[in-house]
Formats: C-alpha cells, sequence, structure tokens
C-alpha cells in the first residue's frame, strides 16, 4: 500500500509540475504579447505623403555657377515629429536638381534658377519628395531704363541658411 501511495503522490507531484510549467509559459507569452504589440506597433507609424518640411541648402547655389541638371544638396531644418516621435530627423540629406536656369541679362533682368526636390534620406532610405522653390536674383529696372546695353541684373543666389520648402512624396515608416 505504501508503495501505491508512493507512486500515487509522486503522480501528483509530476502533474502538478507539469500544471505549474504549463502556467509558467501561459504567464511568459502573455508578457511577450505586449512587447509584440509594442514591437509591430513601431513599426506600423506611418508619416503620411504631402508632410511639409523645411530645407536649407548645405552650399551657396548661383545662377552663375549651375546648370540644368545639377544635383544640389540640402539638409532638413527642424525633426519632423508626429505625436512626440521623430519621423525625419533633423539634418537629414535632401537632394534637389536645377530644373530650370537663365543667367543674368542686358536691360535689367535677373538670373533665376528652380530647385526640383527628389528624395530624402532617411536612417539610410531614400523617400521620394516633390516640390519646386524658385529663386531669382534682383533686377536693376531703373538704371536700365537709362542704359540698357550696359545694365545686367545680377545673378541668383541661395544662401545656407534660407529656407525652402519641399513635401514628402510617398508614405515614410518611423
Amino acid at each position: 500500500m505504501k508503495i501505491i501511495l508512493k507512486v500515487g503522490a509522486l503522480a501528483l507531484a509530476c502533474a502538478g509540475a507539469s500544471a505549474f510549467a504549463q502556467e509558467a509559459q501561459t504567464v511568459q507569452a502573455a508578457a511577450a504579447a505586449p512587447a509584440v504589440a509594442t514591437a509591430s506597433a513601431a513599426q506600423s507609424r506611418i508619416l503620411a505623403p504631402s508632410t511639409l518640411i523645411s530645407v536649407t541648402p548645405l552650399q551657396e547655389i548661383s545662377s552663375k555657377r549651375v546648370a540644368v541638371g545639377q544635383k544640389v544638396e540640402f539638409a532638413v531644418v527642424n525633426d519632423i515629429t508626429e505625436n512626440g516621435v521623430v519621423a525625419i530627423p533633423r539634418g537629414s540629406q535632401v537632394e534637389g536638381t536645377i530644373s530650370f536656369k537663365t543667367g543674368k541679362a542686358v536691360g535689367g533682368k535677373s538670373g533665376k534658377f528652380e530647385v526640383t526636390f527628389n528624395k530624402v534620406n532617411v536612417r539610410g532610405h531614400d523617400y521620394a519628395m516633390r516640390g519646386m522653390h524658385r529663386q531669382e536674383g534682383k533686377g536693376n529696372t531703373v538704371a536700365a531704363v537709362f542704359a540698357t546695353w550696359l545694365v545686367s541684373g545680377r545673378s541668383a543666389v541661395m544662401q545656407p541658411g534660407q529656407f525652402a520648402e519641399a513635401f514628402t512624396a510617398e508614405p515614410i515608416p518611423y
């Protein structure tokens, strides 16, 4: 009888240990579930297309020295945040292309150029952008009235620190 009781006690102890192990696994799975949900929530945050971004050139751009098709580099001026989370960090690189250019001309006409924004690099990934910035030099029309053949306008110049506005063209996960 003692043997049967010992075997029965051993069976109960094993069953209890098995139940305890199952409960521990359930608790571990429940504890991991919020972490998985949080990780997937972090992955599902998306910055919507058409988000406005202020950019500034990294170096001077002048209608005297640029050519149509030339790539120019800009940087994002401020962190772009959504719900307190940084989606696009300040300083992220933005690429633009000179899409139009005129030089200064006789008769007081000023130089002009346009930059079309192509892409922004966020944490090592490129995302499409849209938008255009037009820069014009100052004309010299008053002087041109008196001496049309001698007077020309000024070149268009965009300096670092000068802001332009561009927009995201596709969703950006963050």
